[in-house]
């Protein structure tokens, strides 16, 4: 039954609709592979392989020097400052910024900063979270509109194509293509635009407060934490919030 507008009594709303729903990419939908795993594949494809005892130890210090995916630098060389503040604008400038982190961690292995950011290019080096496709699938048949919006340098369409998740994407505004990062509203206000959807009746799912950021362009946001590769990380919230259920 249709809502009657009354001046003794408004009419409730529980939620508000939901055309459509926006999800931030890693942290939300996917997380990068554990850090051993990450070094010991890179090493194997410059020809090297390493023991899991050297692998951690080299995987702690590639963390801490920053890596794509994970906890920000402790410090970025100031030779390296003009492409980290453009990495996620501009793919160059993605590549040299964690490739030029990387190679401040000494190592033996040949290749092995470059090798480590191709990982992070193919599909293997990422794990998609075990309720992202049932999620993105549930909505997709309720009709909902659904983009992925991300701080990123570097396209990640093929890796939705590799998990055979890419018929559940609608629309990608990814921030080296839109040319705005979150929290900004424009690159939310973009991502509306490529699905056709109202603001006022989109929803976005992040795991960062820059993700809350779609709040100022007028959708709503639910923000949950990340969880570690491989565990439900909650998004089975989204469908309550988007009207339909699993």
């Amino acid at each position: 039954m249709p809502d009657v507008a009354s001046t003794d009594h408004p009419p409730h709303r529980p939620h508000r609709q939901v055309d459509a729903v926006l999800f931030d990419f890693h942290g939300t939908l996917a997380q990068v592979e554990d850090p051993v795993a990450w070094v010991q594949a890179a090493a194997a494809t410059c020809g090297r392989e390493l023991d899991r005892g050297k692998a951690t130890v080299l995987a702690d210090r590639l963390v801490t020097a920053g890596r794509a995916g994970g906890p920000l630098p402790h410090r970025v060389p100031p030779g390296l400052a003009e492409h980290w503040a453009d990495r996620d604008l501009y793919a160059p400038s993605h590549r040299a910024a964690y490739t030029g982190l990387a190679a401040t961690v000494a190592t033996d292995v040949e290749g092995l900063a470059d090798a480590l950011y191709d990982r992070l290019l193919a599909p293997d080096g990422w794990l998609p979270y075990p309720d992202t496709e049932p999620t993105l699938r549930t909505l997709h048949d309720a009709g909902i509109k659904v983009a992925v919006v991300s701080n990123i340098g570097f396209d990640i369409r093929p890796l939705f194509d590799a998990w055979g998740m890419t018929a559940l994407i609608d629309a990608y505004a990814l921030s080296y293509e839109v040319g705005r990062t979150k929290p900004d509203p424009a690159i939310f206000l973009r991502a509306c635009g490529m699905l056709g959807a109202d603001p006022e009746r989109t929803l976005m799912v992040g795991d960062t407060p820059a993700d809350a950021g779609a709040v100022k362009a007028g959708c709503a946001a639910l923000v949950l934490p990340a969880a570690e590769p491989g565990r439900p990380n909650g998004l089975g919230a989204t469908l309550a919030l988007a009207g339909c259920s699993a």
